[in-house]
């Protein structure tokens, strides 16, 4: 039994989920026509309060979409040095929208709004137009790190008199609510663009959705061509992830406390200087002297539970759908022993 840590965008389509997709009806979406979509991105668009969505392949191209529809080129985005916007979508910011990045060192991965004020540079020809912020939540390299939602709102009313675009990478969003206890709603109201991720924590094959305004929608998905996200029976996944919204949410939960038991486990170890605070399905960890993270990675490879080696001494586990509590018991079994 293979116990696979390395991303919640590993897991299998249910049973239930299948016998979904098996049943949808479907047509050509970049007509309008696939009714699988349709139904989904009215779904997603209704639970947040916002007026319309676009179904897109991944994450990075939601992301990617919504920044090219908030940005000129010349422009700079703000977030957090780690953010996955710069991390790890390819450089897109700079080869999609043509605009810089102004970093800022969050705590695990989120910023404040003193901070965003700061990094608005001002109205000189000589530098970059700040045209839009973007905030990750949860936010991945800071080990599922939540917003407090009373931070975002800050950010928003700076962002609102500084005629600044607020857009939020929601990859792993649906975790934050459950563990804050917040709502779609709530998040719909200050942002002006959202990206969920369906592939993650709520177990999708394929999928994310871009959130907003009907006017940003339709150029969302204008730029959805062009980047050669226009896809035609989809309705497979988009049922898919019909059924994630109906039933995988609420059972997040349950990753989170599987995460939390796994966490305490490697946190009585010689040789991890460092646990992340755990709050949500992502645990990384930082080793000593006595393992590298690839060394460590290797050995839980040979007790058939694989993770993902970060950096040279970062180490980072992600629960999800697969994981099932007899998994879990066995990975706090392993650690115990090496």
């Amino acid at each position: 039994m293979v116990i696979d840590f390395r991303s919640d965008t590993v897991t299998r389509p249910t049973p239930g989920m299948m016998e979904a997709m098996m049943q949808a009806k479907v047509g050509d979406d970049v007509f309008g026509e696939d009714p699988s979509i349709n139904e989904l991105e009215e779904l997603a668009a209704g639970m947040f309060g916002m007026e319309a969505a676009l179904f897109c392949p991944s994450g990075t191209m939601t992301n990617q979409v919504a920044i090219k529809c908030h940005t000129q080129p010349g422009d700079e985005v703000i977030c957090d040095e780690s953010a996955h916007v710069y991390q790890y979508e390819g450089g897109g910011i700079a080869f999609n929208s043509g605009a810089s990045v102004k970093l800022l060192p969050g705590d695990l991965g989120r910023i404040t709004a003193g901070q965003v004020l700061t990094a608005i540079n001002p109205d000189d020809p000589h530098r970059a137009n700040t045209s839009l912020v973007c905030l990750e939540n949860t936010a991945n390299r800071g080990g599922g790190s939540c917003y407090d939602f009373e931070e975002i709102k800050k950010i928003q009313t700076i962002c609102k008199e500084k005629n600044l675009a607020f857009h939020l990478d929601g990859a792993r969003l649906w975790n934050a609510l459950v563990a804050k206890k917040e709502t779609p709603q709530q998040y719909g109201e200050v942002f002006d663009s959202i990206s969920i991720c369906l592939s993650k924590s709520l177990g999708c094959p394929v999928g994310s959705l871009l959130l907003g305004q009907k006017n940003f929608i339709k150029k969302s998905r204008r730029v959805r061509k062009v980047f050669g996200g226009g896809m035609r029976q989809a309705g497979f996944f988009a049922a898919a992830g019909i059924y994630a919204l109906q039933n995988n949410i609420v059972r997040l939960a349950e990753d989170h406390e599987h995460a939390k038991k796994i966490a305490a486990a490697i946190s009585k170890k010689d040789f991890v200087q460092q646990v992340l605070p755990v709050e949500t399905n992502i645990i990384i960890f930082e080793l000593t002297g006595k393992f590298t993270a690839p060394e460590l990675v290797s050995r839980l490879k040979e007790k058939d539970i694989l993770g993902y080696a970060i950096a040279p001494n970062r180490v980072r586990l992600v629960v999800h759908l697969d994981i099932s509590k007899e998994m879990t018991e066995r990975t706090v079994h392993i650690f115990a022993q090496l």
